[in-house]
């Protein structure tokens, strides 16, 4: 057992993130390394952010991103602020820019706290999502869960923010809906081949939009980043809000823009939980101790 990689337990308006320090090292951290520290309450988390060294000029780092369930993600904006924070506060640095499976992120630490994440620009387009069927209007497509005269959801917005999103809008409540129940099934609807994220959303007004997530891989989440980009984006698309809003999931609020020059900006909190070391192989971890609150690698 090697204990040999440095970690912080983070959060981004509790969304539950680890972010592992694999600068210098070969290798990745282990699928079943991911399933065994999500099966610790102490260290559950809804993605790893794995910094690793560059890939390509022109950037900091390469982050790989882990669901809880193992699987590999493309996009985590509220992962990314955390590794901002965990990176700025070792460096000094404020901004920064990344490669991921989604592309190259930019991100800044502003001097209040809150962090902005270029997240790129959404795809609309069916095959781009991608939808297992073709479907040349996706602000809504044929999908519903419920009886077919009286479905509890229907006709979902659908984009990528370098992972699918599938939006339903509600009138009422977001929390009256049962997303533990409907959220499985809509992640794993034939129509999606690499599975989706879903979304229920509330439009309050026009600069304010509620939001509760299944996220894929991971679950019930208290934000999704991407998620609250994607419901911005694709109400925006639709009239029925501005291109820039307030978009709250349970945890709290961020706030989004769709900029002209298409590329979605998230800005947002972070927080520090603890440090630790862990096993990239077996999820074998250990705690820091007299860490200071603000050193999070």
């Amino acid at each position: 057992m090697a204990l040999d990689v440095p970690f912080a337990k983070m959060n981004g308006l509790g969304n539950l993130i680890i972010v592992a320090d694999m600068r210098g090292r070969d290798g990745t951290i282990a699928p079943e390394a991911a399933v065994a520290l999500n099966a610790d309450p102490a260290t559950r988390f809804d993605q790893i952010m794995a910094i690793h060294d560059p890939r390509i000029d022109g950037t900091d780092n390469y982050i790989d991103i882990l669901n809880s369930d193992g699987s590999r993600a493309q996009a985590c904006g509220n992962g990314t602020r955390c590794v901002v924070q965990a990176l700025a506060a070792e460096t000094g640095k404020a901004v920064y820019t990344f490669q991921t499976p989604a592309g190259i992120l930019n991100a800044e630490e502003h001097e209040d706290g809150t962090i902005s994440v270029d997240m790129g620009r959404p795809r609309f387009r069916w095959d781009e999502i991608p939808l297992e069927e073709e479907f040349h209007d996706t602000t809504g497509i044929e999908l519903q869960i419920g009886p077919i005269d009286a479905p509890v959801l229907h006709t979902p917005s659908v984009a990528s923010i370098g992972n699918p999103h599938a939006v339903f809008w509600v009138d009422g409540d977001v929390w009256s809906y049962d997303l533990e129940r409907f959220g499985p099934l809509l992640e794993n609807h034939p129509i999606f081949p690499e599975k989706a994220n879903i979304t229920i959303a509330q439009v309050v007004s026009r600069d304010h939009v509620i939001i509760r997530t299944w996220e894929r891989g991971a679950g019930l989440t208290e934000a999704c980043g991407s998620a609250a980009c994607a419901t911005l984006v694709c109400a925006a698309r639709i009239g029925k809000t501005e291109r820039k809003a307030t978009v709250t999931p349970p945890g709290g609020d961020l706030l989004i823009e769709w900029r002209d020059d298409d590329r979605i900006i998230m800005t947002g909190p972070a927080e520090w939980e603890f440090s630790g070391h862990l096993d990239a192989a077996t999820g074998a971890w250990a705690r820091d101790t007299d860490t200071p609150a603000q050193e999070a690698m």
